[in-house]
């Protein structure tokens, strides 16, 4: 397979293992676009407002999402709460829940009720590791406040949001070595450091990947706030590192958009941008464009890109991890350039409306079999 000369690929259905579906009017808008872009089967973020914290919040959200949209398969997690407790992760096991998500306290989106201290949620962790669940991690510390660098001390040590994810990993590392059999995934690896500590790490770890950060580097998302997430993308190297991880992982890498859609007026017309680049409906294209430049510039391999390796990024690596089938084992037809990513996305009876990432650009179209 000549993965840059090819019109059409035909691969099974993807899983994206990281979704930020929200709720009420926005869940209205954006839920349906996730066959849209290759997908039938997702893992949902908590980050709701208030937060996913109980086992009856948890299916009551399931059961909204799939009304919006029957033919996904949403797998669904818990917010890491002071609320959570071992009994409520027995609770959950038996209720199909998958995991459990961690927020470091105010680094990103809905955050301001996340984890201050880890070390408090060790008999959580201990009784998840039991329940075989997934501890997943944003792997980011919370920047130091402007007002707090008041000595040279300080400032040696500050966080910004530029090395928030290298200043959590020995966090991740310790949780790793004091739960070896513990499923930890750190969520959307933004630097080359982060996809050296999940390598190094035992089988029970895995990361996963964007679709954004496979393209942007620190000079798209400073000019364009509709290219700004947490974690923020990063330098040229370690966009390049992370091409590289999607090809030559083994399986380690797998796909995990965090699509975080946010009203227009969030973006561009508030004070404070909000945090999150909107991909679902064009999820599997921009992953084969990216892979397609990173070719074109000769970090990866044009041999490299297989069919086993799509289909495993895609699909087998991350469904591998949490242990689930696509169980109507679904099919979908790619075809390059066939695919018109819109302006916006909006609704007719629907106030919000959301800017995809790259718009009124080409990408994949998708053909579902």
């Amino acid at each position: 397979m000549s993965f840059t000369k090819l019109s059409e690929i035909e691969l099974p259905a993807a899983f994206d293992a990281h979704v930020h579906l929200r709720d009420g009017e926005m869940s209205q808008l954006v839920t349906p676009t996730i066959r849209d872009g290759g997908v039938n089967q997702v893992y949902v973020m908590p980050n709701l407002v208030p937060p996913v914290t109980t086992v009856q919040q948890c299916l009551e959200y399931r059961d909204r999402l799939r009304a919006i949209e029957p033919n996904v398969d949403y797998l669904m997690s818990l917010y890491l709460h002071e609320s959570i407790t071992p009994e409520v992760i027995r609770e959950a096991k038996k209720a199909g829940i998958m995991g459990v998500k961690s927020y470091p306290a105010g680094v990103t989106t809905n955050s301001s009720s996340g984890v201050i201290d880890y070390e408090t949620f060790y008999p959580v962790f201990e009784e998840m590791e039991k329940q075989n669940m997934v501890l997943n991690l944003h792997g980011e510390v919370p920047s130091t406040p402007t007002k707090a660098h008041t000595s040279a001390t300080k400032d040696k040590n500050a966080i910004t949001i530029l090395n928030a994810e290298p200043a959590f990993l020995p966090t991740f590392k310790a949780l790793h070595q004091r739960f070896p059999k513990l499923r930890i995934i750190l969520e959307h690896c933004s630097t080359a450091a982060a996809l050296t500590a999940v390598s190094a790490c035992g089988p029970t770890v895995a990361g996963t990947i964007t679709a954004h950060h496979l393209s942007l580097i620190i000079d798209d998302w400073a000019g364009d706030p509709f290219c700004f997430c947490k974690p923020v993308a990063k330098t040229p190297e370690d966009r390049d590192a992370l091409l590289k991880a999607v090809v030559g992982s083994n399986g380690r890498f797998f796909l995990g958009t965090d699509s975080a859609p946010h009203d227009r007026v969030k973006k561009r017309g508030e004070d404070k941008v909000a945090a999150g680049v909107f991909t679902q409906p064009y999820a599997v294209g921009y992953v084969l464009d990216a892979l397609e430049v990173g070719v074109e510039r000769g970090v990866v391999k044009e041999e490299d890109v297989t069919k086993e390796v799509l289909e495993g990024f895609f699909s087998a690596w991350g469904r591998n991890f949490y242990g689930v089938e696509d169980k109507k084992s679904e099919k979908i037809l790619l075809r390059r350039n066939q695919g018109k990513i819109i302006d916006v996305l909006q609704k007719d009876g629907v106030s919000v409306q959301v800017v995809p990432f790259r718009k009124g650009e080409v990408t994949w179209g998708v053909e579902w079999k």
